[in-house]
């Protein structure tokens, strides 16, 4: 079998499927090797972030300037096409095996799926007090909060573009200047969230000084810091970045200035670009601290970076994207959203599953084995999970799909037994999902030990298991 990609499409950027293979490798190190040198490899969600503020405001622009519209619903059609089936798989798959594990990794998981049908994952954990940092009993669907940003943000920016559309038609004679001005306002709303965050740092850190704060870096309470790290508005720099950046772009493509094709300014910014994309790497090493050097220095730094190898890429006549597209990180980058979703709910279920057995040791330490498992069925099941069920709605639709499927129903004999057996299985996954849903606790069994030794402290009464 050739592993050689299908050309390009007619508008693809070139390198970035390299990028998000860099993003989604930064973040599965960081979930799936804990014990591993990448302990700051949260940051590939921002790289994550540039990326999709840049490729949807592209899509929106050309959309603009082709059809002199925006077609809202043809849109988050699309969008809907491309996010949905895959989200929909990994959830109602691992709720149904999760039922089958039981324990803690049940908690909460109502509110969890609530989260993901509802794109508001990380409002919802905010709300509750979650923590993403936290390194016991960990929600089963914790990185769907980076989802959910990305989501808001696709219902609110084609809205504001298409203001700004509206708006531009009344100083059709000042368009220069009503580009510039666009960039201006989203660079600073850029800034403004970023300020924002690291705001509700400080304000934690210095309420946390006159309490325990964090026991590990000495600055604000993990959920201070997941409420500023999880929040659209202040976690909104990275996509706005990149939408500026896209808003700027086809200028610079367009101009017959002489500087803007010559080899020196390529040369130039093929030394920077890679620079940039070995930066982020180094940066990824650094672990996270709960102040604003991390919240949102680093991030803000990631961001930056990410936007230095975007531009090193997609500028005229730019080399990087090509080298950054080689098979192996196209093949990671093309299947990248599906990495994403699989590998952080793999990963828990094989830790719980070890923990139930009894055979996890007394230390928390995550073996090896199990890290390198996540990783080989993450990779498969995204795999599976592009070719069955993602690409086949991207390309049909749902409707289609699901006509296909009442098709293969009337079909011979083995495509009729293929449908029913997917007809059986979609039934008992939503069957397994809805009851995890419905026995789901909402406190852990080390919350509710908790909870019980304060009663018995405040009833007088030894707690149980206490010697006399």
């Amino acid at each position: 079998m050739s592993v050689t990609p299908p050309p390009a499409p007619a508008g693809r950027f070139d390198g970035l499927d390299g990028m998000r293979a860099l993003a989604v490798a930064l973040v599965v190190a960081y979930h799936v090797f804990p014990g591993g040198p990448f302990v700051g490899g949260f940051l590939g969600v921002d790289v994550f972030f540039v990326i999709s503020g840049f490729l949807i405001t592209s899509l929106l622009t050309r959309e603009k300037d082709a059809a002199g519209r925006i077609s809202l619903a043809g849109f988050w059609r699309r969008r809907a096409r491309r996010l949905l089936p895959a989200l929909v798989l990994v959830v109602v798959v691992c709720a149904s095996i999760a039922l089958a594990v039981g324990g803690d990794i049940l908690t909460d998981l109502g509110r969890q799926v609530l989260g993901a049908a509802t794109f508001s994952y990380n409002w919802l954990a905010v709300a509750a007090g979650g923590d993403y940092f936290a390194q016991t009993a960990p929600e089963l669907f914790r990185n769907l909060w980076s989802l959910a940003v990305e989501e808001q943000f696709y219902v609110l920016w084609p809205l504001v573009l298409l203001l700004g559309v509206l708006i531009g038609r009344r100083a059709r004679r000042f368009a220069i200047g009503r580009r510039r001005a666009g960039i201006a306002v989203v660079m600073a709303a850029a800034v403004a969230s970023a300020v924002w965050m690291a705001v509700l740092v400080a304000s934690a850190s210095g309420d946390a000084a006159g309490g325990a704060g964090d026991a590990v870096t000495g600055g604000a309470t993990g959920g201070a810091i997941t409420r500023a790290y999880f929040g659209t508005d202040s976690h909104a720099f990275g996509l706005l970045l990149g939408a500026a950046l896209a808003l700027a772009l086809p200028a610079v493509r367009a101009s017959a200035r002489p500087w803007v094709r010559r080899r020196a300014t390529r040369d130039i910014l093929l030394v920077a670009g890679s620079v940039a994309a070995a930066a982020l790497v180094a940066l990824a090493l650094l672990p996270e601290t709960a102040t604003a050097w991390t919240f949102p220095g680093v991030l803000i730094a990631a961001s930056a970076l990410t936007g230095v190898v975007i531009l090193a890429c997609t500028w005229p006549g730019a080399v990087l994207g090509r080298a950054l597209d080689i098979p192996p990180l196209r093949w990671i980058g093309v299947r990248s959203y599906a990495i994403y979703l699989w590998h952080w709910p793999i990963m828990v279920l094989l830790t719980a599953s070890l923990a139930r057995s009894g055979t996890g040791g007394a230390d928390a330490s995550v073996p090896w084995q199990l890290s390198v498992a996540a990783l080989v069925f993450t990779l498969v099941a995204a795999d599976l999970s592009l070719r069955l069920v993602e690409t086949p709605v991207r390309r049909d639709g749902f409707r289609a799909s699901i006509r296909g499927w009442g098709r293969a129903l009337r079909g011979t004999a083995w495509r009729r037994a293929g449908a029913a057996l997917g007809v059986v299985v979609t039934v008992a996954l939503v069957a397994a999902t809805s009851t995890a849903v419905a026995v789901a606790p909402t406190r852990s069994s080390a919350a509710d030990a908790i909870a019980a030794g304060e009663a018995a402290v405040d009833a007088g009464t030894p707690t149980p298991g206490a010697s006399a």
